[in-house]
């Protein structure tokens, strides 16, 4: 039985089948996808019409909410322009010292023997006020003495010598004019001369100097007796530090106390580059100090340092104070307060009422019979606590001090009632709440 083989024609017509069912699915698939990405185009522009007018409504809102705002009525405060004398007046803080202090010392070594002041005592001009032991300086002295004896003693000798050897030279002289001695026996009566001459000499060079020894050894004695001594001011002054005790041994030149002046004091401040040319010796200063806050000292610029730290760009700056009462310590703490600039007459305004608009500086003026507000750019002098100078424009009648950060050019305020408006007499002398 023969076999059946399909021929080339029928395998040619199925394949052409199965190409064009492919064809059509992916035609179908790029349909569906068609429609659907048109679909979901018109979903979202659908949404974002919606939002676009969702966020205009919302921005309507607020506009008219800010509209509002700006049109709702401010309740203020209000305070006059005033005419006044303003002070530009800067603080400085700093500390106190002596008008004069110095450290008092022994110039020689030695026990201290005795110590007769200690704090707060006063001191006077040429005052006793230490002993050093004295023993040791007392025997240089009488060594001294003994040795100004023995060279004393030795000009006694050679001028006894230089006399017998100038009677001989006298007599051999004589002797030569009548030519009974030789000129050999003359010149040796010379020589024997001017060598006792010179030795006279050198015992009273001797004799000075000894004297010179006696009296340091007598200098050296009398600075075992410690005493102060000042060039001027007054006869008295303090004592601020003992700085050893009665029994120690001291060096030359070791501090045992401190001595002060302060019948005047002196504040040391420091000022900075931008006020250095502000201040002037002579110029008055108003200090207080936390020891006594309810009492004001006044002084003045007594120096001006004439350099400036490089490190901290500051001036050393002494206020010299009167304190007849020794009220005022060395190292207090001081405030001082140094008046700048003053002017009399000036516009003044209180310094809350200063706003910025636009990056300008004014205040808001009042129309109280308007009830409205007007901006006033303003050009401010000096500040002086609470108050502030206005130098341009002229300025009159009432400005804001409360509420003026809510305003604007133009605003309409609500006015603070009088006083005698919050409570009206009532019948029967009671007030209405």
């Amino acid at each position: 039985m023969p076999t059946w083989r399909p021929s080339a024609q029928s395998s040619s017509s199925k394949a052409f089948a199965s190409r064009w069912d492919r064809t059509r699915t992916i035609r179908e698939w790029r349909s569906t996808v068609i429609k659907k990405g048109f679909a979901f185009l018109v979903v979202l522009a659908t949404l974002g019409a919606i939002g676009w007018k969702a966020y205009e409504k919302a921005q309507q809102k607020r506009k008219g909410a800010e509209r509002k705002q700006r049109q709702a009525v401010t309740a203020i405060e209000m305070a006059p322009v005033k005419k006044a004398t303003i002070r530009d007046v800067a603080t400085f803080s700093g500390t106190l010292s002596a008008r004069s202090q110095f450290l008092v010392a022994p110039k020689v070594i030695g026990r201290l023997e005795k110590l007769m002041v200690d704090i707060g005592d006063k001191v006077a001009k040429g005052q006793l006020i230490a002993v050093l032991d004295s023993q040791e300086y007392e025997q240089q002295v009488e060594r001294a003495r003994a040795e100004l004896d023995v060279a004393k003693a030795k000009v006694a000798e050679s001028f006894s010598a230089m006399d017998v050897a100038k009677r001989e030279l006298e007599r051999r002289r004589t002797l030569r004019e009548e030519k009974v001695t030789s000129e050999a026996e003359l010149d040796e009566a010379d020589a024997r001369f001017k060598v006792n001459e010179a030795r006279y000499k050198v015992s009273q060079a001797e004799v000075a100097q000894k004297e010179a020894a006696l009296r340091t050894a007598q200098i050296q004695l009398s600075y075992t007796q410690i005493g102060v001594s000042w060039d001027e001011g007054d006869e008295s002054r303090v004592v601020g530090e003992r700085l050893v005790d009665q029994g120690a041994m001291l060096r030359a030149n070791e501090p045992i106390v401190s001595v002060l002046d302060i019948r005047s004091v002196k504040a040391v401040i420091h000022i900075i580059e931008r006020d250095y040319s502000k201040v002037v010796p002579g110029q008055e200063a108003a200090l207080t100090t936390d020891a006594f806050p309810s009492t004001k000292f006044t002084g003045k610029v007594s120096r001006v340092a004439p350099i400036l730290k490089e490190a901290s760009r500051q001036a050393r700056v002494e206020i010299e104070i009167p304190n007849p009462e020794r009220l005022l310590k060395p190292g207090m703490f001081v405030r001082a307060f140094i008046e700048f600039d003053r002017h009399e007459n000036a516009t003044v305004v209180p310094l809350a009422a200063l706003v910025r608009r636009n990056g300008r500086q004014g205040v808001f003026l009042v129309d109280t019979q308007a009830a409205q507000v007007r901006f006033i750019p303003a050009k401010i002098g000096i500040i002086d606590g609470d108050w502030a100078e206005v130098v341009e424009p002229a300025l009159s009648g009432e400005v804001a001090t409360i509420g003026q950060h809510l305003l604007e050019d133009g605003a309409t305020v609500l006015l603070p009632q009088p006083p005698s408006a919050a409570k009206s007499p009532q019948p029967g002398g009671k007030s209405k709440p």
